[in-house]
């Protein structure tokens, strides 16, 4: 068996993976990526980047379809006609794009990649299996960022009609009737999308409320839409079984009833990739299903790391992306470590939701007194332009010394405000600070403005 030494072994090739890959190299270590599928992860090729190539081209087709939506700002168009094949094509052709882009990074930082699945042999050692034969890898930092998978339900195994995100984002064509088990940011994403596309959507949750981890005042607006959508949600539900095109399901009242549903998505969370790894070799302190991980992203074993989705909540890909970074600089000598207040989550809902640092509850109860201002799209003159009228920017603050504790938005394009929020956190701004900031107009980011000058009591355009 041939054998390779390294500095640093990273095993898993996903946003986490291969960052941490990229900055050893960049920082003269000599580092070896070991990936069992393709390089990118989850997030490139069957989750965050294809989702979003599909919930453009959905939100396109929809408004091209929907006359009423283009009468207000005077376009009459004749109605057009999808071709989701070659929808796919050029999702399809993104995602190679940016692999392609993640193998010449890598090459560029002078990372060996190997593709295969590796299997740890103890904390300093792990044999790479592929289709050329075995090799052996000597190391002295071993990094652990195998990322996450969709979670299965006993009553609904994948397989057939029944998917998981990433059959559903590999289909041909959109179904004429979609069940969408699980309405978290996956389930409401993806339903909304094929919703667009033309399918006849149900969605069903088992908690009362659809995306369950954002407060009411967020998912309010993005619950309207699904009514818009003629989207049927059914909440305190539980899916019982699917067969023959028809999923059963005990309603909130206990009764069962029966959908009709060419496909079924079950989207209700991810687990992470653990096992076939060997890591039950390794003397690991977990934290139920997750490698526990200090504010350094040390396990439990000297030299053994830890990234991204392994290591518990949030699983979001710049949160892995991140900590590679931080790790590859931390066995490169320097001095860092992981502060995740400032962690935006985004869900690409229609209107898009962005939370940032604490909600308005959560920093009352940690901090006490609170001050809050919201200022809603529909009193600024680009979202007006835009004819996306529909959220709001909410900002939360200390009462005594005016700190930002968080910054929520709900709205179209809200996204991209995520960037300016979570830099107000990182930067330890106040609510004068945000004030004092002068934005562009006309923009959306005036709402963000606007927000903490009604904090202060001192509301402009509003």
């Amino acid at each position: 068996m041939n054998e390779l030494r390294c500095k640093v072994l990273i095993i898993g090739g996903g946003p986490g993976g291969y960052v941490a890959a990229i900055r050893a190299g960049e920082l003269g270590l000599d580092a070896v990526l070991v990936e069992d599928g393709r390089f990118g992860g989850a997030c490139l090729h069957v989750g965050c980047i294809p989702s979003k190539a599909i919930i453009e081209a959905a939100e396109a087709f929809h408004a091209l379809t929907h006359p009423h939506a283009l009468d207000a700002i005077g376009l009459t168009l004749a109605r057009p006609k999808l071709n989701y094949a070659k929808t796919v094509a050029w999702k399809d052709a993104i995602v190679a794009r940016l692999a392609t882009g993640v193998g010449a990074l890598l090459k560029k930082a002078h990372v060996r990649s190997l593709r295969g699945r590796a299997t740890v042999v103890d904390g300093k050692t792990a044999i790479a299996h592929s289709d050329t034969g075995d090799q052996r890898i000597a190391c002295e930092h071993l990094v652990i960022a195998t990322g996450s998978e969709p979670m299965e339900l006993p009553a609904l195994p994948l397989g057939g009609d029944v998917l998981s995100s990433t059959e559903a984002l590999a289909l041909t064509h959109e179904p004429a009737a979609l069940a969408v088990v699980g309405a978290g940011y996956i389930g409401m994403e993806l339903g909304m999308a094929f919703a667009k596309l033309g399918s006849k959507v149900t969605v069903i949750e088992a908690l009362p409320k659809i995306l369950p981890l954002y407060d009411e005042e967020l998912t309010q607006p993005a619950a309207r839409r699904c009514e818009d959508l003629g989207i049927d949600v059914m909440l305190g539900a539980r899916a019982l079984g699917f067969s023959n095109g028809a999923l059963k399901v005990a309603g909130a009242d206990g009764r069962e009833k029966t959908i009709a549903a060419d496909k079924v998505l079950v989207a209700v969370g991810r687990r992470p990739r653990t096992e076939g790894f060997g890591l039950e070799k390794l003397d690991l302190t977990m934290a139920g299903p997750f490698i526990r991980v200090d504010d350094r992203c040390a396990t439990s074993m000297r030299n053994v790391w830890a990234i991204g989705d392994v290591t518990g909540e949030p699983m979001l890909a710049h949160r892995a992306s991140a900590q590679g970074e931080m790790v590859a600089e931390i066995m490169a000598g320097e001095k860092r470590a992981f502060d995740k207040v400032a962690v935006p989550a985004v869900c690409f809902t229609d209107p898009e939701i962005v939370a940032v640092g604490l909600s308005p509850e959560a920093a009352q109860a940690a901090h006490g007194k609170i001050v809050t201002g919201l200022f809603p799209f529909r009193a600024n003159g680009r979202a007006m332009t835009k004819h996306k009228e529909e959220g709001f920017v909410r900002i939360v603050a200390r009462a005594d010394n005016h700190v930002v504790l968080g910054v929520q938005a709900v709205g179209a394009g809200a996204s991209e405000l995520s960037a300016a929020f979570t830099l107000a956190l990182e930067m330890g701004a106040r609510l004068e600070d945000v004030a004092a900031t002068v934005h562009a107009h006309p923009t959306m980011s005036e709402a963000f403005h606007e927000s903490a000058l009604k904090a202060l009591g001192m509301p402009l355009h509003i």
